[in-house]
């Protein structure tokens, strides 16, 4: 029996410190819900979900930017429909200046309101914006697109992927001109590409001619229509797959770094037990000296 030192008291010490240290990293894992704490939990699994938690992040951004892209379209489309509106009702215009039940005093009326709906349309195409982007006034139908500056120029790009490639992370919106002279009608148009002058209905020849201009206003008009439905089911087929892509590398993020409750309560009662043990055997321990006490008095 010794007194200088008490080896057995040592060795339960050191068995109470691992075991209080077990207790400690099972009650940090339950309270945080997370197996990995630290990289000293599991370095290799720390990495890995770090550049997973980034990826979902960037993803989960990339859908609220695919959203915010259908919204641009969506404006631009409504603004377009009233566009449509216009052309319409300056069609009707024309087709009743070509007739000649009218005499030059009724054109000159039908006149005035033909080139007012044909300022309007100019107008819309010039107001149409979306967060101070201007939608058909020309900004976007550029063919090529320059983001180096401060304000990007061109075709707008669509970003919603977590990297850089052209193939995978992003793609481009390009909306023609839908001003009246881009359209090709009212007092500011050129020739159209068949060649017609559609600039008033003042008289009845120029009334005829403004009715093929305006048919082909109303085509040009469409296509530009039918490319920005077509790029908005392409950007909800986008959301549908960055979501699923999301939510499976959520779930495998999970499973790196979630800790499992039922393993981890158990391995919290069974080093809660033994830690309870330690102390009490620490105590038992400490109290072996005495018993050499007894032999010397």
């Amino acid at each position: 029996m010794y007194i200088n030192n008490n080896s057995m008291s040592n060795n339960v010490a050191n068995t109470l410190t691992s075991h209080y240290g077990n207790l400690a990293q099972s009650t940090q894992r339950l309270s945080t819900g997370l197996r990995v704490n630290s990289a000293a939990d599991d370095a290799a699994g720390l990495a890995i979900r770090e550049l997973m938690r980034s990826d979902v992040t960037a993803l989960q951004q990339g859908i609220r930017n695919a959203n915010d892209a259908i919204s641009l379209i969506q404006t631009a489309d409504g603004a377009l429909g009233v566009i449509d509106e216009k052309l319409i009702r300056m069609k009707e215009l024309a087709e009743q200046a070509a007739t000649g039940t009218y005499d030059s005093t009724q054109r000159l009326m039908i006149e005035s309101e033909y080139q007012q709906m044909a300022s309007e349309i100019t107008r819309i195409a010039n107001a149409t914006d979306f967060n101070g982007i201007h939608l058909l006034n020309g900004n976007l139908s550029g063919a090529d697109h320059d983001g180096s500056g401060m304000t990007a120029t061109g075709k707008m790009k669509i970003h919603f992927g977590s990297a850089n490639d052209s193939a995978e992370d992003y793609y481009y919106i390009q909306i023609g001109t839908s001003t009246a002279s881009a359209l090709g009608v009212g007092n500011e148009a050129d020739f159209n590409d068949s060649g017609v002058l559609a600039q008033t209905v003042s008289t009845q020849e120029r009334a005829q001619m403004a009715l093929v201009g305006l048919t082909n206003a109303i085509v040009s008009k469409d296509k530009i229509r039918a490319h920005l439905g077509a790029i908005q089911n392409r950007l909800e087929n986008t959301i549908t797959n960055l979501t699923t892509q999301s939510e499976n590398l959520q779930a495998a993020e999970s499973r790196i770094s979630d800790v499992d409750v039922a393993s981890e309560m158990t391995n919290f009662v069974r080093n809660q037990i033994l830690t309870q043990s330690a102390v009490a055997m620490l105590s038992q321990a400490n109290s072996m000296p005495q018993m050499a006490m007894r032999l010397i008095g």
